[in-house]
């Protein structure tokens, strides 16, 4: 059966009464078992372009949290992950499902590593259950473990099972992201958030991947995500590793799939079937003033459906469909006269 997937710009949110004055009165405040609240719902992604101590600390600092990427060794992951956990800063790190996934796994929970992430492209697979279930008989429960990707109810579900407490919603949406041209393979990431919202598992859901504005973060939170993991929207920062550039006319950093051949060659020196591509952004200064507007596009979404916490804006959420004419209405069209 073929099913009619809805993207971000497929759907609005429909206006409702509010009672809301002031975007103070508005909570976005959500919660990671064992770790604790959060109170901004964002997740920076764990690519080596996006996230490493500046990043994770800044997060932090504005109520979010950064995963800290696992492209490098065991020991540069633990000293990046040891100098982000000053002042007991909750941090997450990135692990893979083979090789040294244990030893890097134990050696992050040792520096403080709060969250542990397993980080792969398609999760719903033999080995994350067994990575997942490895990594329960190591730590039992005491430590968060998000996992991922999955597209599915399906593979949401099976993941809860194997031991995910979160799980990265999106396969193949981010905007570096080739894995559907390359596979064929691949559901729209507001489709997937809507049907992995139906599960009956504790499990919290991590949309990821395919949100360009905070107006697209408020329709994943009011679909059914729980939180949101940001890769190009917080790239190209002051914060973001890597070198800024400067052409002369303008300034620029690099952004980069994980599954690209250049992020694949600098990790480990050959490369397989990409699946993401790298490019250039402009530099955008420091990702604090992003995260603040960030905030206030949430709120006012918010206030929108007049609802005063995550809980009333899934519950109270309706949506209209969007010809191809209402989403150029959308837009701030003057600029395509």
């Amino acid at each position: 059966m073929m099913i009619k997937p809805i993207s971000f710009d497929d759907v609005l949110l429909v206006p409702q009464y509010s009672d809301i004055t002031s975007r103070k009165d508005v909570s976005i405040t959500s919660s990671l078992q064992r770790v604790g609240e959060f109170s901004l719902p964002i997740i920076s992604s764990p690519m080596d372009t996006v996230t490493e101590t500046k990043m994770a600390l800044t997060m932090r600092d504005h109520g979010g949290l950064g995963i800290i990427h696992r492209y490098n060794t065991v020991e540069e992951q633990m000293d990046l992950v040891h100098s982000t956990c000053a002042e007991g800063a909750q941090v997450a790190a990135a692990i893979g499902v083979s090789g040294d996934f244990e030893q890097r796994a134990c050696a992050l929970y040792d520096v403080g590593a709060s969250v542990l992430c397993i980080d792969v492209a398609h999760g719903h697979h033999i080995l994350v259950k067994n990575a997942l279930k490895r990594l329960r008989e190591i730590f039992g429960e005491e430590i968060h473990i998000m996992a991922g990707n999955v597209a599915t109810l399906e593979g949401f579900n099976d993941l809860a099972d194997w031991g995910a407490d979160s799980i990265r919603v999106g396969i193949g949406g981010g905007s570096i992201c080739s894995t559907r041209l390359v596979t064929g393979h691949g559901i729209s990431t507001l489709q997937s958030i809507m049907e992995c919202s139906m599960s009956d598992r504790d499990a919290k859901l991590i949309a990821d991947g395919g949100m360009k504005t905070s107006g697209d973060i408020v329709k994943a939170l009011a679909g059914g995500a729980d939180f949101v993991i940001l890769g190009s929207m917080l790239a190209g920062t002051d914060e973001s590793p890597g070198q800024i550039f400067d052409s002369g006319s303008k300034k620029y950093k690099v952004y980069r799939g994980m599954a690209s051949s250049e992020a694949q060659v600098a990790w480990r020196g050959t490369s397989s079937t990409a699946e993401g591509i790298s490019t250039t952004i402009p530099y955008k200064g420091s990702v604090e003033n992003i995260l603040d507007d960030i905030r206030g596009g949430i709120q006012s979404g918010f206030s929108y459906t007049g609802a005063k916490n995550l809980t009333q804006l899934q519950a109270k959420s309706t949506w209209v469909r969007q010809s191809p004419a209402g989403q150029r209405e959308s837009t701030t069209h003057i600029l395509s006269k």
